[in-house]
């Protein structure tokens, strides 16, 4: 039996990327929809990419393509709440890298909700599976990767 995941410590992410909450990130019921930390992720880890590993979104020769993704809640954010989105880098493969992601308020030692991305990096000519990115590869190393 799998266990019930729990809060995550800000220790256990290296690179930190702020987050604004946005007036339409509230739903109905008043704070941050849960789809909206997709989107939380997808930022961070785009941010990351672009600022740290040379990633050109248009016209770059790399990108990633999300081929998993998953997020655990833990506590409500709401508008107009400033958040931080904290990355780690987990499982790497030849094509591949699982980020790990933190939602935490701002300065908050505990994550608000948690989950992963994974990442299939692929030529942006041909649509194939490419290894990862000597830029990535050292931009992750720079940011603390780990073990």
């Amino acid at each position: 039996m799998t266990s019930r995941p729990v809060p995550r410590p800000r220790s256990d992410f290296t690179w930190f990327h702020p987050i604004q909450t946005r007036w339409s990130d509230n739903d109905q019921y008043g704070h941050v929809n849960n789809v909206v930390f997709y989107a939380y992720f997808d930022t961070a880890v785009n941010a990351f990419l672009i600022g740290e590993a040379g990633l050109a979104p248009v016209g770059g020769t790399w990108q990633g393509l999300v081929v998993d993704t998953r997020c655990s809640y833990f506590a409500p954010a709401r508008y107009p709440e400033a958040l931080e989105a904290g990355i780690s880098f987990a499982e790497r493969g030849r094509t591949s890298q699982t980020y790990e992601i933190g939602i935490f308020r701002a300065g908050e030692p505990m994550t608000l909700a948690h989950g992963r991305f994974v990442h299939v990096y692929v030529d942006t000519a041909t649509g194939r599976p490419a290894a990862l990115p000597d830029s990535l590869l050292a931009a992750m190393e720079r940011a603390g990767r780990g073990g």
